[in-house]
């Protein structure tokens, strides 16, 4: 230990991740038990502690990717989390994260092998010490950004319907959404585009699919 600082108590650093995906009509999240402890057996989300030659995001770029198998997925900082006795087994500062996947691109292999449920958000659990609070936190900050970024089309696979595309904004911010309305916006945004491609699978009479055009500028939907 540096001199400069033996005077004061040391504190573990770790991320937590909140993954998000959806899947038939609803907005869910992983969950597993907690293998160790404190608080073995309980729900919790999936981290990990922060290594000495890791700054933030790459140690939660590297606990999303050892748990989901994808890379370059959506993921943004939710806040960090430090009361005294969060862990009562040691000080424990942790900085939650937050990710949103397409369920289909998930490997079920290493759901399974990390023991891990797609759990609705109106059936969530208690959960381990603050991770209740993450996940209400990580709510609040994507029902801020979903209008003006990009972020839904995270959660959809390359090519939607716009029924699709409203399912996903609906589950988000936890409300119906006036059908007329949404599909006037998002026709006459700048972010979606048309394919020929008809949908006859979720759609009894057809619907056309369209695809997100990558136009992040002035994001408005």
């Amino acid at each position: 230990m540096i001199d400069h600082y033996k005077e004061y108590s040391l504190a573990y650093i770790s991320v937590d991740c909140i993954v998000f995906g959806f899947d038939n009509g609803k907005l869910k999240m992983l969950l597993g038990r907690r293998q160790i402890n404190p608080g073995r057996g309980e729900w919790a989300l999936y981290g990990g502690f922060v290594s000495a030659t890791e700054n933030l995001e790459n140690a939660a770029e590297r606990v999303l990717t050892s748990l989901t198998g994808l890379k370059n997925i959506f993921m943004r900082q939710v806040g960090a989390y430090g009361a005294v006795n969060r862990d009562p087994e040691s000080r424990v500062i942790s900085v939650a994260y937050c990710a949103l996947i397409n369920v289909k691109d998930y490997d079920e292999e290493l759901r399974k092998q990390y023991g891990l449920e797609w759990v609705s958000l109106e059936e969530i659990p208690p959960l381990f010490s603050d991770h209740s609070n993450m996940v209400e936190d990580a709510l609040v900050m994507l029902r801020r950004r979903i209008s003006n970024e990009p972020i839904c089309f995270s959660l959809l696979p390359e090519l939607f319907t716009l029924t699709q595309l409203q399912n996903v904004f609906e589950a988000i911010v936890g409300k119906e959404i006036d059908k007329r309305n949404f599909r006037k916006r998002a026709k006459q945004s700048n972010v979606i585009e048309e394919t020929n491609i008809i949908d006859k699978l979720t759609s009894k009479r057809g619907a056309v699919m369209y695809r997100y055009n990558g136009n992040e500028t002035d994001f408005r939907l």
